[in-house]
């Protein structure tokens, strides 16, 4: 029996005619519910925070703070739990023309002052100074010394001069750092790229992978780093397919993170009883799918549900083309996966990494795209272009047949497959 199957594309839905009797699983996160009263949840949480004292314990009057949020690639319902904590700042003693709120971009590209505004709404813009940093102006960079790893540690000037440091963001399963949030606002949010660079370069070893924490060198870099400069208190958030917040967690940037940890763990996570021939998935729309960059977390977790030599169809506006330059560069410079891998290895960089990561997917499975990328785009970064869904569906028929297998992951940037076992 045929049905209608949809899947969010930027802001927009895609749907597809496909035979249900071919759908062997439907993989989502697990159910939980909204929190109703967002106010309330982050005042308990700041007040109640793990491993360290009540949100206004840790600030006096008359000092300076930095709040760090993410940037447009990430969402975190930062325009929900800032005007609280500037309150709460407030009410400590703390006046907003003292407070900066510095946004993570790491080596993203910087934003201009309406986006800046769209993130943390009006009413904040309207009261305290935003700031975007250039992670290559070394001279807005503060060096604070050198990890045991060899990773050379610069913090942008306005968290390095601050008093206070507040991080903020989102949690969500990483492919090499293990989980995003928690220090990661600092390093690589803040950090200066040659620092980016030195501690992301580690992401060949093998306890670099996603859901590993415990022994990962990429993790263990970042919070030797961060411990140089460390947040006074942490906020982060874990939101659900419609980017609404389902928990809450506050206090020790250490601590409260690793929480939130378990509780993505237990969330995203999703068992499968076999791989199939096909898997369709979408990021789940606007920002999760805003470049092909961004739109890497869920190749990653298309590609572990499917079959060696098969087909993955990912959904994905891309409406900001491929995400970087650098990463187009090296597709342009290099025409096969060992070419990139060598390339890489020899001389590592932030865009370069993502160019690795991807192209590798591919040594195991088709990926056709879904996306506003021009033809000439998506195959020159090895991607199959669909022009609908409909299309990428019959495309797929065509190699595998109109009897396999399909898997679809409609939330697929959040959901992390896992094979059952035995």
């Amino acid at each position: 029996m045929e049905k209608h199957y949809a899947f969010k594309y930027g802001k927009e839905i895609m749907k597809a005619k496909i035979d249900s009797k071919r759908v062997i699983a439907t993989v989502r996160m697990k159910d939980t519910e909204k929190i109703r009263d967002v106010e309330k949840a982050v005042r308990d949480s700041i007040n109640h925070p793990i491993g360290t004292m009540p949100f206004k314990e840790n600030f006096r009057s008359g000092k300076t703070v930095a709040i760090i949020v993410n940037d447009s690639t990430r969402d975190a319902k930062t325009e929900l739990f800032l005007p609280i904590l500037l309150d709460e700042l407030n009410a400590c003693g703390i006046n907003d023309k003292d407070i900066t709120v510095l946004f993570a971009l790491g080596a993203h590209r910087e934003m201009d002052y309406k986006e800046m505004a769209g993130i943390v709404g009006d009413q904040v813009a309207g009261r305290v100074r935003l700031y975007c940093g250039d992670c290559r102006d070394q001279t807005q960079f503060t060096y604070f010394g050198k990890t045991s790893f060899g990773t050379e540690v610069w913090f942008h000037q306005i968290v390095a001069e601050a008093d206070y440091i507040i991080a903020t963001g989102s949690v969500l399963f990483h492919y090499f750092a293990g989980y995003g949030g928690g220090r990661k606002a600092m390093h690589p949010g803040v950090a200066s790229y040659e620092s980016i660079r030195q501690n992301h370069q580690m992401m060949f070893e093998e306890d670099a992978g996603m859901g590993l924490l415990k022994g990962n060198p990429i993790y263990d870099d970042q919070i030797e780093a961060v411990r140089m400069c460390p947040p006074t208190f942490l906020l982060n958030t874990v939101l659900n397919e419609n980017s609404e917040i389902i928990q809450v967690f506050s206090g020790d940037y250490i601590e409260a993170h690793l929480e939130a940890c378990k509780y993505v763990s237990e969330v995203y996570s999703s068992e499968i009883e076999e791989k199939a021939d096909i898997v369709i998935a979408s990021a789940g729309g606007s920002p999760k799918d805003i470049n092909v960059y961004q739109l890497h977390k869920t190749m990653i977790n298309a590609g572990a549900a499917v079959k060696d030599g098969g087909i993955c169809i990912i959904v994905g506006e891309c409406r900001e083309g491929i995400g970087s330059t650098v990463y187009e560069n090296i597709m342009r410079e290099c025409s096969s996966f060992q070419e990139i891998e060598n390339a890489v290895q020899s001389d590592f960089q932030i865009g370069r990494h993502k160019a690795y990561s991807i192209a590798k997917l591919m040594q195991k499975a088709e990926y056709i795209l879904v996306s506003e990328l021009r033809e000439e785009l998506s195959r020159l970064l090895m991607l199959t272009p669909a022009g609908s869904l409909e299309e990428a569906v019959q495309m797929a028929d065509q190699k595998s047949g109109k009897d396999s297998s399909i898997i679809l992951l409609p939330q697929g940037s959040l959901t992390v497959i896992k094979e059952q076992e035995g």
